[in-house]
């Protein structure tokens, strides 16, 4: 990176401020973890596995790993608690060039795709409980984004205090399948479990992995935590404890009513673990219970996306309209805005021609695991770079978990591109279309760099 930049605000301009509780931010990474995927991945795993063994090692292993990552990412975090958390990050590594390459790929692949795709899955199930006719599913997820944008541009307060009540709905009726599951279910409910035949790992790992991804996204409020420097660390490895243990018992009821080969056979597991229990009415309760995860991921991912586009804003002036924080509301209203009808497009897009949870899948998950690796690269070069400077948080055992961590994120680069097709290449083609852009956005220079 030239030493010669910095930030291009001058110190008299609005920036964020630590408004958020712990518990805010342990909602936004909940929130946007447990979201759709647990109702539709275990029987992606459940088939690829082979054994039950196999499945639930997969999910725990899902977990550590996804711990190690976050203990990476505490130690970033408290260093350097910027608002863009990884665009931060890359920037302070690598330049404001390549940073920006993830801040286009957030903006135009990864943040606003997953924001349609959970819309779509609120539009899909609102559209079954309230059929409006043959455009019902758009519509509802057109009437999503605007909702939940509109609530995030009202001010950071309105967010968070939605995402917080979303995420009570949505862990409360995750626990009620569990109990019911658990304890309802009679003995010999499900049907004789049997191995789907060999287990293919890269395939198991990246389909669980997809489930517990999210969890880095709350390093782009860090900014405005209060008392981050203490709490970040806590908040990223508890959050993932925590959902751990409710993956594990998630599936564990799935199979208690299913089977395995049920799972497997399943293209709604979740909603036909509730079927078998109680019937079309535990079939309806899944619909809205699947709708509130949707909406709760979707808000979450929409309040930190939003952050990650303030942030290059601020070093492009091309793009300083998106890099102004709004002091009244706490937020960057204009990127937003600008997120928001991204969004928007999208969903339009995919009301004429949808692809589907796979194809989304292989349009982001190339893009996003490679940029996670260039991340945990950064924590080895900033190490470097800044042997001075205050670290509240350092990754135990050090360097094996970084290490580790690196190498999760290559492999799953690797079987993100052996398992998927075109969207794959479609999403690569995107991001190279960032790279295009650079050549007429350039960055501010100024005379340092502040770490804080």
């Amino acid at each position: 990176m030239d030493p010669s930049e910095q930030r291009p605000l001058s110190a008299a301009a609005a920036l964020p401020r630590p408004t958020l509780r712990a518990r805010e931010a342990f909602a936004i990474t909940i929130g946007i973890v447990v979201g759709a995927g647990i109702f539709r991945t275990p029987s992606l795993v459940a088939g690829a596995a082979g054994s039950e063994a196999i499945m639930f090692a997969a999910w725990a292993v899902g977990g550590l790993l996804s711990i190690v990552g976050a203990l990476c990412y505490a130690e970033l975090a408290t260093a350097y608690p910027q608002a863009g958390g990884d665009y931060a990050y890359l920037r302070r590594a690598y330049g404001a060039r390549p940073a920006f390459l993830y801040a286009w790929a957030r903006l135009a692949v990864i943040q606003t795709g997953s924001v349609a795709v959970l819309t779509f899955v609120i539009g899909d199930y609102l559209a079954q409980l309230f059929g409006l006719g043959a455009w019902a599913s758009p519509l509802f997820a057109a009437a999503a984004v605007i909702v939940l944008t509109t609530l995030n541009w009202l001010g950071v307060r309105q967010g968070t205090r939605t995402q917080n009540w979303l995420t009570v709905v949505e862990i409360a009726g995750i626990c009620l399948i569990v109990a019911a599951a658990l304890l309802l279910a009679p003995a010999g409910a499900a049907p004789a479990a049997t191995a789907g035949g060999d287990s293919a790992v890269g395939l198991v790992l990246v389909f669980v992995l997809l489930t517990y991804g999210g969890w880095n996204e709350a390093v782009y409020v860090t900014a405005e935590v209060r008392d981050a420097r203490r709490w970040m660390p806590r908040v990223l490895t508890i959050s993932l404890i925590a959902i751990t243990a409710l993956y594990l018992l998630v599936n564990l009821a799935y199979l208690r009513v299913l089977g395995l080969s049920g799972m497997a056979d399943s293209d709604a597991v979740a909603a036909d673990a509730m079927r078998r229990l109680f019937g079309d009415g535990g079939a309806i309760f899944m619909s809205a219970l699947v709708v509130a995860a949707a909406l709760t991921s979707a808000n979450a991912t929409l309040i930190t996306g939003a952050r990650s586009a303030y942030a290059v804003g601020r070093d492009f002036p091309a793009l300083a309209f998106i890099g102004r924080w709004d002091a009244r509301s706490g937020s960057p209203r204009t990127a937003m805005l600008v997120q928001g009808g991204l969004a928007l497009l999208l969903v339009g897009l995919g009301a004429l021609a949808r692809d589907g949870f796979r194809t989304a899948v292989e349009y982001t998950a190339p893009v996003f695991w490679l940029f996670f690796l260039l991340v945990g690269v950064s924590l080895f070069v900033l190490r470097r770079r800044d042997p001075d400077l205050p670290r509240p948080f350092r990754v135990p055992l050090y360097p094996l978990l970084p290490l580790l961590f690196c190498a999760t994120s290559a492999f799953l680069l690797y079987s993100s591109l052996a398992y998927t097709g075109i969207g794959a290449l479609i999403g690569v083609g995107v991001l190279a279309a960032g790279g295009l852009l650079l050549l007429y956005l350039k960055p501010i220079r100024p005379s340092q760099e502040s770490p804080t």
